[in-house]
């Protein structure tokens, strides 16, 4: 077979990432912190972009004669236009992994905006720390220092020793009885319990250091760990030969016990949600505000369109740079309008379908899938997804992230409506919530009662969102009375 050189025509549609999109991609995931970091370092690198003062911003808002007469004097600069526009149904699923980074804000070369220098050290002291610390000042010898710091070291933050003593004996080459004894003194460091290797464990460790050695609940720990984790007071009071009453001060100071000594001492920080979205009541509407503060209002500087508007007064590498940042400058300015316009088209989606959720509260949330805002609103459903990742919207009921309205539905019992899953999981909180606490609703009988109310669910869904949902089952939940 003969080999030869063909050329052949052929049409075909592809799509062609340009850094403006590209921009316009990841600025839409942006949350409203990133974003403004961002804004900030593109004022810092393109010297077009200029932030509107506030008293600007009062006057733009304004008609005058004024600007238009400015408006035709800029006309030169017209021919420096964005043409690219930015689909909105346009599947960004493949390019958004590459822009899913974190975004640093600029540093502050200003003395004055700058925090004090206690707050740039000062941190929280966590449990490993404070642990060291009162082996540094203890009366142990060098020996059991040693001891000590490896032992602290393999404390989780809840408090609880994840190294056997085998494994400790074997690493620090010294003998059990040493170990133990160090390991007897860091239990009575403060917390009280730290160091143990299990709950029953460490609930012991507190009652003898409040000298209750000896007593009921020692004996209850001990011996009836798992009656007691089913409140079986009846079979424990039996069993010991105390009357209820006995059993039950017994289990009210195993109540005042700490399961997780550590947990004080954790130094995680709590991260703050700064809405994007706030939703307002009035007169029987929904109104949508989105949340600007602190983000720049940006425009072009007037100075550089001046200046590329003389062209006999600068060189042409002037003019490219100028216009490139111009460029620049123009795509930034629409990305972020962009971004805004998606963020409340999909809110005006979201009160649209949800209409009763803002109205009544949680327990009247209805079924939504990410589809039903997509086709509401005409766009992508890959789209859709990454404007409500890590947005937030204030309501009257609380702050909630946008993906916290899509939910699946379960069947009603006339087979006709759905009722979204949250919503259940609301109404199973309030069932629970109203029960008699001595004679607290099995599974099945919370199935039964949601049937009454048009919800169609088995028993083992009830027990699902019950586990889901953190609330122990019907012979934990029992309180009993003396």
């Amino acid at each position: 077979m003969a080999l030869e050189l063909k050329q052949s025509l052929r049409m075909s549609q592809r799509i062609i990432m340009t850094p403006q999109l590209q921009q316009a991609i990841k600025f839409l995931q942006l949350s409203r912190l990133e974003l403004c970091q961002t804004i900030n370092q593109e004022m810092e690198i393109n010297p077009l972009l200029e932030e509107v003062p506030a008293e600007d911003e009062m006057e733009e808002t304004l008609p005058q004669k004024e600007g238009k007469e400015e408006s035709t004097k800029e006309e030169p600069v017209s021919e420096v236009t964005v043409k690219e526009t930015i689909r909105e149904d346009f599947d960004w699923e493949a390019y958004i992994s590459e822009y899913n980074t974190a975004w640093v804000s600029p540093s502050h070369e200003d003395t004055e905006d700058r925090p004090s220098f206690e707050n740039l050290i000062s941190s929280k002291t966590n449990l490993c720390s404070h642990l060291m610390w009162q082996l540094q000042v203890s009366d142990l010898d060098e020996v059991q220092k040693e001891i000590g710091r490896y032992i602290i070291g393999n404390i989780d933050p809840d408090g609880y020793l994840k190294a056997s003593v085998d494994n400790i004996i074997h690493s620090t080459r010294r003998s059990s009885e040493e170990i133990l004894k160090v390991l007897d003194i860091i239990h009575e460091f403060d917390p009280v319990g730290v160091g143990a290797t299990d709950t029953r464990e460490c609930l012991l460790i507190q009652l003898r250091f409040q000298g209750l050695g000896g007593s009921v609940a020692e004996k209850i720990l001990t011996d009836h760990m798992k009656q007691l984790e089913k409140k079986r007071h009846s079979q424990i009071a039996k069993s010991l030969g105390v009357s209820l009453e006995e059993v039950l001060n017994a289990v009210s100071v195993i109540a005042s016990l700490e399961p997780k000594p550590g947990r004080f001492y954790n130094d995680e920080e709590t991260i703050y949600v700064s809405p994007d979205v706030y939703i307002y009541k009035m007169g029987g509407e929904f109104v949508i505000v989105l949340n600007e503060d602190g983000l720049p209002k940006l425009r072009i500087n007037a100075f550089y369109r001046e200046t590329l508007a003389k062209k006999d007064d600068i060189s042409r590498a002037t003019r490219e740079y100028i216009r490139d940042k111009l460029n620049s400058a123009s795509w930034l300015i629409k990305s972020i309008h962009q971004r805004q316009k998606t963020i409340y088209k999909v809110t005006e989606s979201i009160i649209k379908f949800q209409k009763d959720f803002f109205a009544f509260g949680p327990a009247h949330l209805k079924p939504m899938v990410l589809r039903d805002v997509a086709e509401d609103i005409q766009m992508h459903e890959s789209t859709v997804s990454r404007v409500m990742n890590n947005k937030y919207m204030n309501t009257h009921f609380g702050i909630f992230e946008l993906r916290h309205f899509l939910n699946s539905g379960i069947q009603s019992v006339n087979g006709v409506d759905k009722v979204a899953s949250l919503s259940v999981k609301e109404t199973l909180k309030e069932i629970i919530r109203s029960e008699d606490k001595s004679k607290p609703l099995s599974d099945q009988k919370i199935a039964t009662i949601l049937k009454r109310s048009n919800v169609d669910i088995a028993r083992r869904t009830v027990a699902k969102y019950r586990e889901v949902l953190r609330i122990l089952p019907a012979s934990q939940r029992k309180k009993p009375y003396s």
